[in-house]
Parts: structure tokens; C-alpha cells; sequence
């Protein structure tokens, strides 16, 4: 995991220099997010059991941290949740958007764990379905079932 973390700086020290020529095209430009909670626990409890994955529990430069998987090589973005003094839970922050297989389960398990549904579940034409919930740390969360 260490390595994991020193490629991330490493990238991230690198895209700082706004003057350099890119030397390959940038396909996917989000590489990390984090998303702020205050109950570890309950925010590991909520996304584990919603998304059906398992987050790695870490402490990174001093902050309470899970990570979502991360899998060398495949395209995406991955992530964590990060529990800490720069950390506040918002609705009106960026939206991150999740892939599910299915949008309407999906959102049924989140109101089943007492989440609201903030944004109701739209057909966005080839970019699938649509709709957000609020997490267990009152976030805005997207999800999304592509076409196909």
C-alpha cells in the first residue's frame, strides 16, 4: 500500500506543473477522491453493505481513512473515506458518481438504511440511469447504471 501512496504523490507532484506538455492524453483525469465523514464506523457500515465492497481501514498522515479497492491497471478513479479536522460532510460539494448494476435496488437499499433520496432516478439517455441519495454522514452521493 505504501507504493500505492507514493505513486499517488508522485502523480499528483507531477500534474501540479500546469506548463508541462502532456506526453500521453489524459482519459480519465479524477485519479483519487475522498469523501468526509464523522462516524468512521458508520460510514464504513453504510458504503460496504451499499456498494457490496470491502474498504481497507488505515490511518494516512494522521487522519482515520478507508479505502475503497483499488485494482492496479483498470480504468477509474478510486478513493476513501476520510475521518478528520479538514474533513466536513456536505451536500453541496462535488457530486461523485458510483457505478451500480442496478439504480433502483441500489437506491431501495439506501432508503431500507435510512438514507433520503435527494435526486430521483432519471433516464440520462446513453449515460444510463441517475438518481442520489444522502450517506450515512449526510454527503451527497450519486450512483449510476449504464446503459448496456
Amino acid at each position: 500500500m505504501k507504493q500505492w501512496f507514493a505513486l499517488s504523490a508522485l502523480l499528483l507532484l507531477s500534474a501540479c506543473d500546469v506548463h508541462q506538455e502532456a506526453k500521453t492524453p489524459m482519459t480519465h483525469p479524477v485519479y483519487y477522491f475522498e469523501i468526509p465523514v464523522m462516524d468512521m464506523d458508520r460510514a464504513v457500515g453504510f458504503y460496504e453493505k451499499l456498494l457490496g465492497v470491502k474498504l481497507e481501514r488505515q490511518t494516512v498522515d494522521g487522519y482515520d481513512m478507508a479505502l475503497f479497492p483499488f485494482k492496479e491497471g483498470t480504468a477509474g478513479a478510486t478513493g476513501a473515506l476520510a475521518k478528520g479536522d479538514v474533513y466536513v460532510p456536505s451536500k453541496t460539494g462535488p457530486i461523485i458518481y458510483f457505478h451500480v448494476d442496478d439504480v433502483k435496488a441500489t437506491v431501495d437499499k439506501a432508503l431500507k438504511m435510512g438514507s433520503k433520496q435527494l435526486y430521483p432516478i432519471k433516464d440520462i439517455g446513453e449515460g444510463g440511469l441517475v438518481a442520489e441519495v444522502e450517506d450515512s454522514e449526510g454527503n451527497r452521493l450519486a450512483l449510476n447504471q449504464p446503459k448496456g
